[in-house]
């Protein structure tokens, strides 16, 4: 099929402007004409719309972690039933390229809880460049890639807990503009994983000078979300006035109880730096509850050396009694400077089929029926599953999500993992939640505005002047939706459920989704940074 037309739209262009009524044809991949309904006529492929659906720009989820599942499962149909039409992956600090032999083994292990760790999976590439190659060999969505500081950390000082040489530093440096020339968008990190964790202020504003100089942008998962998260988003907005660095603050949340109803603080921050002339951005996922691995809460010295250190550490009587005491007495830096609530963690996922049985329930839930401690159960569960673990973490607030949310330089971004049996429903019901419960139901955003913080601004973060917006000659990337009922069906304890109210998907002109069922085009590709 080289044309589709889409007549009697209610449009909604991506740029905040008001909806109107519209045919749109599709030529070639592109967007050949929007024009007043009834003067275009004829095409391969003809969807004649309801009256008051909406036609958008395709939705681009700013947050995803992807990496794996774009390659194991490339029709993608969690996201891709969603809307999003391009993701931007290689997020926290830790992904799988640039890479080397030895590093790819312990990123494997590491990130496992985030995107499995398929034996069959042929782990070929070592560049960016040959990474994004190989999601060009057929995927649904599009994906745009941030070169991970953490792995950078780990191919050029491993995983020790240091700082970094001059000369290891000059290294990273090579490696992220190598990394930018290949096409990536920007940098990310994982400031409470390891071994991102271990880089200094002075580190980071090295390599946030390399991204600013190729135009790209930092997306930084910061020091804290918890007791130290004002400081934390301090560290990132010095370092955008410092070295120029356009800055994208991931998933950006003040979660905990030292945080409720401190959104205006935060925002009050961001607002400064962009009247200081930043350029700053921020994501949020419409949900309290958080998602990450079991391994995550651990004291970053507990993790210094990589997986099978961790492991061993805690085989120790003496550094097992260390690590307790981090976590349940003076705050471990892995659970954001606070104690960890171990009502608030609840498993979603397990490697370990002997582990099943604790899916979906609480720590301290599983520790009542086991007679134990949390902390020893928490000991037992790493082990058996060598760190696989994924867990939602209950530790957010609605106040905060809602003003954050509002921000005029926010955009979505769904943070989804999508391995395990209970993951986050945001897996499966980000962008609909946005339209159907904030905007429909609570109205905190309008229609119009909504899709701005969706596509056309996101598409501006990302350098994509030819998506999202619905213009002639632009890629079209477009999602179908009645406004009336779009809506997630996600739940936490089904999360695995397809949205309602979303009856076509287009990627690149090509329908992904056809009346709600999956077509199998693997129409998407890597979008690399404009130069």
């Amino acid at each position: 099929m080289t044309e589709l037309l889409i007549r009697g739209a209610d449009v909604v262009d991506g740029t905040g402007a008001p909806r109107t009524r519209r045919d749109v044809l599709v030529k070639n991949g592109r967007i050949e004409s929007v024009t007043a309904p009834g003067l275009l006529d004829g095409a391969d492929r003809i969807i004649d719309v309801p009256p008051g659906h909406v036609l958008s720009p395709g939705f681009i989820d700013m947050h995803a972690h992807s990496d794996l599942g774009l390659l194991t499962d490339p029709g993608h149909f969690p996201k891709i039933s969603q809307g999003v039409t391009t993701e931007v992956i290689g997020q926290d600090g830790i992904a799988y390229a640039p890479i080397d032999d030895a590093t790819l083994d312990i990123v494997r292990r590491q990130i496992a809880g985030w995107n499995g760790n398929p034996s069959d999976l042929d782990f070929s590439w070592r560049s960016v460049a040959e990474y994004l190659a190989r999601l060009d060999r057929g995927i649904t969505p599009n994906a745009a890639y941030l070169v991970p500081q953490g792995t950078l950390r780990y191919l050029a000082v491993g995983g020790d807990q240091r700082p970094a040489t001059a000369r290891e530093t000059a290294h990273m440096r090579e490696l992220l503009a190598q990394g930018l020339a290949e096409g990536a968008v920007g940098m990310s990190s994982g400031l409470t994983y390891t071994p991102g964790m271990y880089a200094d202020t002075s580190e980071l504003r090295a390599l946030c000078e390399v991204v600013a100089e190729f135009g790209g942008f930092y997306a930084p998962h910061t020091r804290s979300y918890g007791a130290g998260a004002l400081e934390a988003y301090k560290e990132m907005l010095d370092l955008a006035r410092e070295t120029g660095c356009a800055l994208h603050l991931t998933h950006a949340t003040m979660n905990f109880g030292v945080n409720r109803g401190r959104a205006g603080e935060f925002l009050a921050m961001v607002d400064a730096a962009i009247a200081d002339g930043c350029d700053v951005t921020l994501d949020t996922y419409p949900y309290l509850p958080g998602a990450t691995t079991l391994s995550a809460l651990l004291p970053s010295w507990a993790m210094s050396g990589g997986p099978d250190q961790a492991l061993a550490r805690m085989d120790d009587p003496e550094m097992r009694a260390r690590i307790a005491e981090d976590v349940d007495v003076n705050g471990s830096d892995g659970c954001h400077g606070v104690t960890v609530e171990w009502e608030t963690i609840q498993l979603s996922g397990v490697a370990n089929p002997e582990l099943d049985r604790y899916v979906g329930r609480t720590m301290i839930d599983i520790a009542a029926d086991r007679g134990e401690a949390p902390v020893d159960v928490f000991f037992d569960i790493l082990q058996k599953d060598q760190l696989a673990t994924t867990i939602l973490q209950h530790v957010g607030h609605e106040d905060n999500v809602r003003a954050i949310m509002a921000h005029p330089h926010h955009m979505g971004g769904s943070d989804a993992i999508l391995v395990g049996e209970r993951p986050h429903p945001r897996a499966w019901g980000t962008f609909p939640r946005y339209l159907g419960h904030y905007v429909r139901e609570e109205r905190l955003l309008g229609l119009e505005d909504c899709i701005n913080h969706l596509t056309g601004r996101p598409a501006g973060r990302l350098g994509l002047s030819d998506r999202g917006t619905i213009a002639e000659g632009n890629a079209a990337d477009l999602v179908l939706f009645d406004p009336a009922t779009v809506s997630d069906t996600a739940t936490f304890e089904k999360p695995k459920q397809q949205a309602v109210g979303i009856s076509h998907v287009i990627v690149n002109g090509a329908l992904a989704i056809d009346d709600g069922q999956p077509t199998g085009n693997l129409a998407g590709h890597s979008l690399r940074r404009m130069t």
